[in-house]
């Protein structure tokens, strides 16, 4: 098995973002499986202060989202992807919707990537601002629907093994 260092950069490029998109695709479905295999075993995901992480391991990374997913009806998107081979990094632009308690968050995350697997080794999560309460947390003054992002989840929640009843809403 080739290293993934040793591939032409477009299939790097293609490679890097697939991993990616299935990994949302993961966070999506609450599919811990599908989301842990994107990671290399000892991955970390960082957050802003205040929050619960870092969450250290690709099968806590994936039991912390699915957690959301089932718990606040997390859903996210993914509004731009720009992918360095280069320097295998990437960076993406998201939307994290917590359509139970109402709302959403913006905000952007760097990805690291193993050069012998292709796995993601790193995430650094930025978000549009600090959480305040607010029911969505935006850049201020930015007006994301004349600017292409979704204003709707992309998927339906709650998801199907969720712990509330859509009819909270």
């Amino acid at each position: 098995m080739s290293r993934f260092a040793d591939l032409p950069p477009a299939a790097q490029r293609a490679r890097m973002e697939s991993t990616i998109r299935t990994y949302f695709d993961g966070c999506n479905e609450a599919d811990v499986a599908k989301m842990a295999a994107q990671f290399t075993p000892d991955a970390v995901h960082y957050f802003p202060p205040g929050l619960e992480g870092p969450w250290a391991g690709n099968t806590t990374i994936a039991e912390n989202w699915r957690r959301l997913v089932l718990t606040i009806g997390s859903a996210w998107s993914i509004e731009r992807l720009v992918v360095e081979p280069e320097t295998f990094q990437a960076v993406i632009e998201w939307t994290h919707w917590k359509t139970r308690p109402g709302g959403y968050l913006r905000g952007d995350e760097w990805y690291r990537f193993d050069p012998d697997t292709g796995l993601i080794t790193e995430i650094r999560a930025f978000y549009a601002s600090a959480s305040d309460g607010r029911s969505e947390v935006t850049l201020q003054g930015y007006d994301y629907a004349a600017g292409g992002h979704h204003m709707e989840p992309p998927v339906k929640r709650p998801h199907p093994d969720a712990e509330y009843a859509a009819t909270e809403h």
